[in-house]
């Protein structure tokens, strides 16, 4: 994991020299072999049909909005396609509202908007899988809209310097009918909390996030609404710069509109970053229901459990 983290961060470092290799019509729909000079005119193109963009090694001041269909956004090499700052509708550099679209081994830097919730990507509507993919030093990673039916998969993914502003997040997830989050890195936020989930099911399993260096930062995963699922496997670091030092894992402190009994929080290791000065609680619990605690090995200054 640390090592392909550094690599895509050295991708992004030394970007400025892929620029100047970047050829003049970078985006091509694989299915028909054509390519395209703009990412919006490859998204056109596939229209209300499906279809997979892959994207040529540089970097990319652009943006697309995608209306329809079912698209999947490819890195040619993972760490190479850098978004760099771009931001459609003043929302974000990706904005979905099709039937659903995959996002693979792209990069999303920079990305910051005048109302503070710029994304790399804005979902409004359908199914997204993000794999191998980085965002950094911006507002939000992944902001979505209210989807019930729908579904929203992360896996070896990177969220690295996010949660600049009031009320943002690394990935802030609204009333969607399911999140599932594997095998990523949460690390170094500027505010907020590095997860935000409303919906109703949730899977939070092997992932690392380390506040070691965050600052302003609240909890490290806030289940807002409750719900029922698998937080496990993970690693927390949690850092001295916090703006809401007393909770690791928050669940149901907006109002447990969702069931969240049998909740399994398990497998777990969670520790405080050296001069963490407070004590701190594992899981602050508000909903009042019976949740699935165990086999959590936790550091000295932590609490297991806490009723709030």
């Amino acid at each position: 994991m640390k090592t392909g983290i550094a690599t895509m961060l050295a991708f992004v470092a030394a970007a400025g020299s892929l620029q100047a290799q970047q050829p003049s019509a970078p985006f091509t729909l694989a299915e028909t072999g054509r390519a395209f000079a703009t990412l919006q005119e490859a998204v056109n193109a596939v229209g209300r049909g499906s279809g997979t963009i892959r994207i040529a090694p540089g970097r990319y001041g652009e943006c697309a909005v995608q209306e329809a269909g079912r698209i999947a956004y490819v890195a040619e090499t993972r760490g190479e396609a850098i978004f760099d700052g771009g931001a459609c509708e003043g929302k974000a550099t990706l904005v979905l509202r099709g039937k659903g679209a995959r996002v693979e081994g792209l990069v999303f830097t920079r990305v910051r908007v005048p109302d503070g919730n710029g994304a790399g990507i804005r979902l409004q509507d359908g199914d997204l899988d993000v794999s191998f993919t980085l965002f950094s030093d911006g507002q939000s990673g992944i902001l979505s809209h209210d989807g019930p039916p729908g579904s929203i998969r992360v896996d070896h993914s990177t969220f690295s310097g996010l949660g600049e502003g009031d009320g943002v997040h690394s990935i802030y997830i609204g009333h969607y009918g399911a999140l599932r989050v594997t095998n990523s890195r949460f690390e170094r936020g500027t505010g907020g909390h590095y997860v935000k989930s409303r919906a109703p099911r949730l899977e939070v399993l092997d992932n690392s996030f380390d506040d070691s260096r965050g600052r302003r930062t609240n909890y490290l995963i806030d289940v807002s609404n409750g719900a029922v699922g698998r937080i496990a496997g993970n690693v927390f670091v949690h850092g001295t710069g916090k703006e809401n030092y007393s909770t690791m894992i928050s669940v149901a402190p907006e109002g447990a509109e969702n069931r969240s009994a049998g909740l399994v929080i398990e497998n777990n290791v969670a520790s405080v970053a050296p001069g963490f000065r407070w004590s701190t609680t594992f899981v602050g619990d508000w909903s009042g229901e019976k949740l699935e605690i165990r086999g959590n090995k936790l550091g000295p200054k932590i609490q297991s459990f806490a009723r709030r």
